[in-house]
């Protein structure tokens, strides 16, 4: 049998557990009144009155560029501890309640953030989220499954179900939340289905994880092995003769594999072809994490298993809403059964509160933009290119790993 089917066996057997002990949480959109009786039942914007554009604009440079206060500035390159508690005013009287003053500033261009396709400035996304604001408030009033679910969201899950080639997709408020809320729940599936009251090592899970994965793939593999539930074991980085060999001496039969799909620290990508061929040989479920990948890489965005034609073999897809779409979230594309399971024991998810609807709003605007600018791709990855040809540094993504010694070294060289 092949490892999806084995595994939604198992998922599924897990979800009616749940649900005989009536532990199934259900999801259920909310359609919110508008705070302006001028504008009520207006509704979703229609994805063609998202503004579009074939090129570079001015307000792109809002998304790399920024000002620090000359003092602060001073500060960082003597690396005089901060804890953030300087206001400064640009203009104006100084306030000596709040301890600011008038200062001249320095502007800094950006090479370290996230917002790789420069959507956080979009107008289409700044429209979204302002036109939600004024119609609908902040939000969202409580956890999703309290009341702080709706239709927003719903809409944003389905878009990014789609750009993932999924069935469904549950939004989370983070990307550091959505890897936590899966772990757990993958974590609860050998509970449930444990013969007595505790799994037996046989009926443990055995998560493989690469060791550079992010920390909150870390940090929720730690907290599922709380429960007594995994076995964790980690393989040399993307070393697929370490993982095969790991994967070959395991005799438990429920196996994960879990890595990041492009690494945030080191800029290389997983072995997408290979692990894909020992999820054959081994029948484990593939989760990656596309925290770096969704939106920068494949032809419309669905990120490095789009880019490397496996959709349809990666199993679960996590990622997050607050690196090439601009805004801020987090999201697991997977199953209904899959989502049933996680919207019911991933803890992450179902005590923190639901995303504010302008983020949501937003985040589906961007998604739009992502899909249809295919040239923000393309002026990326040229981008890429041309880094590569004038250095001579063999740089394989967007992400600039440069290797220079210690931390000491490294902090000296990222103040010159």
């Amino acid at each position: 049998m092949e490892a999806n089917s084995l595994w939604e066996k198992w998922v599924e057997q897990a979800v009616s557990k749940l649900e005989s002990l009536k532990l199934l949480r259900s999801l259920r959109p909310l359609y919110l009144s508008s705070v302006r009786q001028e504008v009520a039942n207006v509704g979703i914007s229609n994805e063609e009155e998202y503004e579009l554009f074939d090129a570079v604009q001015p307000c792109d440079r809002s998304s790399i560029e920024v000002s620090i206060s000359e003092s602060t500035y001073r500060k960082w390159l003597l690396e005089v501890p901060s804890s953030g508690d300087e206001i400064v005013l640009r203009e104006g009287l100084a306030d000596d309640k709040f301890g600011t003053c008038q200062q001249q500033f320095k502007r800094l261009i950006l090479f370290s953030g996230n917002d790789y396709l420069g959507l956080s400035s979009h107008p289409a996304v700044r429209k979204a989220a302002a036109k939600a604001v004024q119609e609908y408030g902040m939000g969202p009033r409580g956890s999703a499954l309290i009341c702080g679910y709706t239709y927003h969201h719903r809409l944003l899950e389905s878009s990014l179900a789609s750009l993932k080639k999924k069935e469904d997709c549950l939004l989370c408020p983070t990307g550091f939340s959505a890897n936590m809320a899966f772990m757990v729940a993958l974590g609860n599936i050998a509970t449930l289905l444990a013969a007595g009251n505790k799994p037996s090592k046989d009926e443990k899970i055995a998560i493989f994880s690469d060791e550079l994965n992010h920390a909150s793939i870390i940090d929720g593999i730690r907290l599922a092995e709380r429960q007594r539930s995994v076995e964790f074991f980690v393989y040399k980085h993307c070393d697929m003769s370490h993982l095969n060999a790991l994967l070959s001496s395991c005799k438990m039969k429920k196996k994960v594999v879990v890595t990041d799909s492009l690494f945030s620290m080191d800029g290389d990508f997983a072995p997408m072809v290979e692990l894909v061929e020992l999820r054959k040989k081994h029948s484990f479920l593939l989760v990656i994490d596309d925290a770096h990948g969704t939106f920068v890489c494949g032809k419309s965005g669905g990120g490095v298993a789009e880019e490397f034609d496996c959709e349809r073999d990666v199993d679960i897809c996590i990622g997050t809403l607050s690196k090439a779409a601009g805004c801020q979230g987090g999201f697991i594309a997977c199953s209904k059964k899959w989502k049933q399971l996680i919207q019911s024991r991933g803890r992450s998810f179902i005590f923190s509160t639901a995303a504010p609807v302008p983020l949501a709003a937003a985040a589906h605007a961007a998604v739009i933009v992502a899909k249809r600018e295919m040239w923000r791709r393309r002026a990326l990855w040229d981008r890429v290119q041309d880094f590569r040809a004038l250095t001579g540094i063999p740089i394989s993504s967007p992400i600039i790993s440069l290797i220079v010694g210690s931390e000491e070294k490294a902090l000296k060289a990222s103040s010159c």
